[in-house]
């Protein structure tokens, strides 16, 4: 039996019917830039997120960027975030004139860990006038960038407490985590500002690009619907900003979907439940390890296993959709070389980077699909692939 690692049709049919007269509206009313469906996105997701307020945009990465200029990046000064993660969570910090800085993360959830952090800081900061700043760079470290990956939250409360001795700003990279939840608290709603990604693969997705910032400070969340409208109203502007809008179509397709939201957590979870199950005696087999607090979303459902690389061949080869997030990090990308970090420089996220795989966890799949899937793993593990 062949299993996708994602099939979206299968979502999208049930409300295809909503999803089509949607289409037809925006087509009737010719209203294709903000109006009242980004308006009203915004209101909902706010809600949603347990925020004051929601600023669309035009991607996840443009979310990240607009967040960096919101907090005050100058050109050159730092932010601070892990390697192993999407490109765009690093990308978005060169995009936006600052310096990526990198520290280690948490063997078992692969996110930010705290203590690194804080040594980072301890190592080669020191506070002064300008804020917390670089001993040696001589710049600034304007933000801290905890991405929730997978669909698991950072641990927020060891990462706030960091920051706030610090005085560093947080900004969530929420990208995979639309609707997890640290001790109660949704992911986008506990740091300055929270940023997400509606990428049609994700949990929310759009039928396109589409992203949205989260924000508490009123006044902060003004300035983010200037900066996404070139940094102004009608033809007065008071700063730079860039064409990084929501589109009236998206903010209503999502409309749509964010009210089934919920539900397709549910679906995920179970998966993962099935999954945690099946594996729990596979020695060569790692499930997700979900902190004390947290509430995961399973945006993927990543194992770490032995002999990675051929556990990936051997499911290819029998049709079972998987994916290795991430075979290399960031800091051994080649673009980011001039950063001077070295091999060895972050030995958790080196590791996680060689042995973890992804296995498919959308809600639509059927049980028969899910029996693959684990016959399939199990099946390489009870044969050569032990020995790898």
């Amino acid at each position: 039996m062949k299993v996708p690692m994602l099939d979206i049709h299968r979502q999208h049919v049930p409300i295809l019917d909503e999803l089509n007269a949607v289409f037809r509206d925006a087509l009737e009313t010719s209203r294709f830039i903000k109006g009242p469906e980004l308006d009203m996105l915004e209101a909902e997701f706010a809600g949603y997120c347990e925020t004051r307020r929601a600023v669309g945009c035009a991607s996840g990465t443009d979310a990240l960027i607009l967040a960096m200029q919101a907090v005050g990046m100058a050109p050159g000064e730092i932010a601070v975030t892990t390697p192993f993660t999407f490109f765009a969570t690093a990308g978005a910090v060169v995009r936006a004139g600052g310096v990526p800085a990198f520290v280690d993360i948490r063997e078992d959830t692969f996110n930010m860990d705290a203590r690194e952090l804080e040594s980072w800081l301890n190592r080669n900061c020191a506070c002064t006038d300008r804020g917390v700043v670089h001993r040696v760079m001589k710049t600034r470290v304007a933000a801290v960038i905890p991405v929730h990956l997978f669909g698991q939250t950072a641990d927020m409360d060891a990462i706030q407490d960091v920051c706030e001795r610090w005085g560093l700003p947080v900004v969530e990279d929420a990208c995979q985590s639309v609707g997890a939840s640290w001790k109660g608290r949704k992911a986008g709603s506990m740091g300055r500002l929270g940023c997400f990604s509606f990428f049609p693969s994700k949990n929310l997705g759009a039928l396109g690009d589409g992203g949205m910032l989260t924000a508490n400070d009123a006044e902060l969340a003004d300035q983010l619907v200037l900066l996404r409208e070139h940094g102004g109203q009608g033809y007065m502007h008071a700063t730079v900003g860039t064409n990084s809008r929501l589109d009236a179509l998206q903010a209503a397709f999502l409309r749509v979907k964010l009210r089934r939201l919920e539900s397709w957590h549910v679906g995920r979870r179970a998966n993962a439940a099935f999954y945690d199950k099946a594996f729990e005696n596979l020695s060569h087999v790692r499930t997700p390890v979900i902190a004390e607090g947290a509430e995961s979303i399973y945006n993927q459902y990543t194992l770490r296993v032995k002999n990675r690389d051929g556990l990936l061949e051997h499911l290819r080869s029998q049709g079972i959709g998987c994916a290795v997030y991430y075979p290399l990090c960031l800091h051994q990308q080649k673009c980011f070389e001039y950063l001077g970090y070295r091999r060895g420089d972050f030995p958790v996220a080196e590791a996680s980077s060689a042995d973890v795989i992804s296995l498919p966890v959308f809600g639509e799949l059927t049980a028969e699909e899910l029996k693959a899937v684990v016959t399939a793993v199990k099946g390489f593990y009870e044969g050569n692939g032990r020995n790898g």
